[in-house]
């Protein structure tokens, strides 16, 4: 055992370990009794590609390079590919956009949709001899639909060729046609509700022709979020509705009569990110659904009655995929089992890796320990809790250790125990890390979700100061030696901590929100109205845009500052990275900005991975009075 300060331990998880050995996994489908999934490729640039198991038990592509399965639909995607019953594989090219087919044994794709009219497909599904598709369509203005494309290519050249079923809302999700075939079940909403605020339930009938007719809604509203449709019998469907505070089941008739199938202060939904995002299964007269309560479980509901069977599965992150017979297929992992793409034998409770996220794991005396801790200040906030672990290296006597609060992005998501080798890059080298489920996040129903609406920059903060001054009231943490680094809206978060308040001593931001005004203006659609309940709506608000900003207040700071951006971000824009960088300049604060090429709203490209991980750490090495081991110093201006 060798005695050195926390932060200078040497592991054997480096950030390249975290670039090469990374591919998260989603998305899986049986096709007959093989199984497919959606795989990211860090050392291809990170493309998506659709992957199955060889004879050799070896992953192989379905879909060959440079082929990338991905949309933009809502630029976050979701649902871009899909099989058809020959084999064939339909997907989203994300260079183009397009719709294509590969049919088995092909390697080149044919098209399916044109070239021109800016079209962008998602939550892509086979029905007969048509996919099934949510449209996006970028021209003098921005609409979507749901729509039927031919499967045969007839319109890749006649865009007047793909069918429009239904229209009428600014934001679809989620057809699913009746088993008789006469209607069409779908989510829809408007601006400026976000998924989780509220949605409807609409029911459409379909004429001869194949479009809607007679659209009406038979639940949901601006303040009840509806997720997931799937029809029960050709009469009533089962949905997930958070109407009594929490995403629960319920049954809706197609007259709008609805039934409780369970009153459980759980989550058995979540927020609509991307699209096709599946939490229940129904399997006759039982439901196999995701229960959330902070971590994920899997349960039996009896619809009759209600009851509820959990099924033990050893996973905390749980993503449902789809089922052939007993077999189910499951994304997800916990504090020590990585993420990855399983099958649950319901007969037997066997659980079976298909196809892990990392392709190996350090030795687990190297991997952290997650502690589910809650601390109270204002009120509860939720945490995971990595204390520093490395078996070759302990501290001096009396040191206590730096610690990092990560904060996740949304701000309308959460987090779970998981094994993170980013999280264990940091606790194998003695920095402990506390993942943060601030007031706004999912899993503990819609009041602790709501306690963000119109406190953006306050609650979020608030709750991250509780986390690392709870760990250091008790003797666990360094106070001098709290940092902070968050992506997306956790960036925002960074920086509102950093510019209004004292309590940290280095924040790290990727591709965080720095200012309101122009963001308002330049970010996508999805998100454009978002701010009216994390702020406030505009004009009437702009006063609170103003003064709320991290850009506006960056007089008060005087912690350094790691700024990290995509340049080709949609979401978040460059632009929001240098005014912040430009402000640190001009008031002499020690930073360092890193702008990388060719990534967007995420880092998936291996070299960016690894360039960005270590200059963190070294960054922190400076600031926090410690000797990183192994890794390039970054100049700071």
């Amino acid at each position: 055992m060798t005695i050195s300060p926390y932060g200078s331990w040497r592991s054997p998880i480096s950030a390249h370990d975290l670039a090469a050995s990374g591919h998260p996994v989603s998305g899986g489908v049986w096709v007959g009794d093989d199984v497919w999934w959606l795989e990211l490729r860090p050392s291809e640039g990170g493309r998506l590609a659709v992957r199955t198991n060889g004879d050799d038990g070896a992953p192989v592509d379905v879909l060959p390079a440079p082929w990338n399965a991905r949309t933009r639909v809502h630029e976050y995607g979701g649902g871009a590919w899909t099989v058809a019953a020959d084999r064939a594989l339909v997907f989203a090219e994300f260079t183009d956009q397009r719709l294509y087919r590969l049919d088995a044994g092909s390697e080149v794709p044919m098209p399916l949709t044109p070239a021109e009219g800016g079209f962008r497909f998602g939550e892509l599904s086979i029905r007969g001899d048509e996919v099934i598709a949510v449209r996006e369509t970028h021209g003098e203005s921005l609409t979507r639909d749901i729509v039927a494309v031919p499967l045969d290519g007839s319109a890749a050249d006649a865009a007047g060729d793909i069918r429009s079923i239904v229209s009428g809302a600014h934001f679809f999700a989620y057809p699913r046609f009746s088993p008789d075939g006469r209607r069409l079940a779908f989510v829809a909403w408007d601006h400026p509700q976000m998924p989780w605020d509220g949605t409807e339930l609409r029911l459409a009938d379909l004429a001869d022709d194949g479009t809607a007719r007679n659209v009406r809604t038979i639940a949901g509203s601006a303040t009840e979020s509806v997720l997931q449709p799937e029809w029960a019998d050709d009469d009533s469907l089962l949905v997930v509705s958070d109407r009594d505070g929490w995403w629960n089941l319920v049954a809706v008739a197609v007259d709008g009569a609805r039934t409780d199938v369970l009153t459980d202060e759980a989550e058995y939904g979540g927020a609509l990110w991307t699209l096709g995002l599946c939490w229940f299964d129904l399997q006759g007269d039982r439901i196999l659904a995701a229960r959330t309560q902070g971590d994920d479980s899997l349960v039996l509901i009896d619809r009759a009655s209600g009851t509820i069977e959990p099924l033990d599965t050893g996973l905390t992150t749980i993503s449902l995929g789809a089922r052939n017979g007993d077999r189910v297929l499951l994304t997800g992992g916990s504090s020590v089992l990585p993420a990855g793409l399983r099958i649950l034998d319901l007969g037997t409770g066997a659980l079976e890796d298909v196809r892990l996220g990392v392709d190996a794991l350090p030795d687990a005396a190297y991997l952290p320990l997650a502690e589910s801790r809650t601390f109270t200040a204002n009120r509860d906030v939720h945490t995971f809790v990595y204390p520093p672990r490395n078996p070759d290296f302990e501290a001096p006597e009396g040191e206590l250790p730096p610690y990092i609060a990560f904060v996740h992005g949304g701000p309308t998501s959460r987090v779970s125990a998981a094994v993170s080798l980013t999280v264990a890059y940091f606790t194998s080298r003695g920095i402990g890390v506390v993942d943060v489920n601030y007031g706004g996040s999912t899993g503990y129903g819609r009041e602790y979700r709501e306690r963000l609406r119109g406190q953006w920059g306050v609650v979020d903060v608030e709750d991250t100061i509780a986390a690392v001054l709870g760990l250091a009231d008790a003797g666990l943490a360094d106070r001098a030696r709290l940092a902070i680094r968050g992506g997306s809206a956790g960036g925002w978060t960074v920086l509102s901590a950093l510019t209004g308040s004292e309590v940290f001593a280095a924040g790290a931001s990727y591709y965080g929100v720095a200012e309101l005004s122009q963001f308002a203006l330049d970010t996508h659609d999805f998100e454009s109205r978002y701010l009216d309940g994390l702020i406030g709506a505009l004009p009437a608000a702009a006063d609170l845009y103003e003064s709320r900003a991290p850009l506006n207040n960056v007089h008060r700071l005087s912690t350094p500052v790691l700024l990290l951006q995509g340049l080709d971000d949609p979401i978040v824009p460059p632009s929001q990275a240098e005014l912040f960088r430009d402000a640190l300049v001009a008031k002499g604060i020690p930073h360092a900005y890193l702008a990388f090429e060719g990534e967007s709203h995420g880092f998936r490209r291996a070299s960016t991975i690894v360039s960005a991980t270590e200059a963190e750490l070294s960054f922190y090495g400076q600031v926090m009075r410690f000797e990183p081991a192994d890794v390039p110093t970054l100049p700071l201006d």
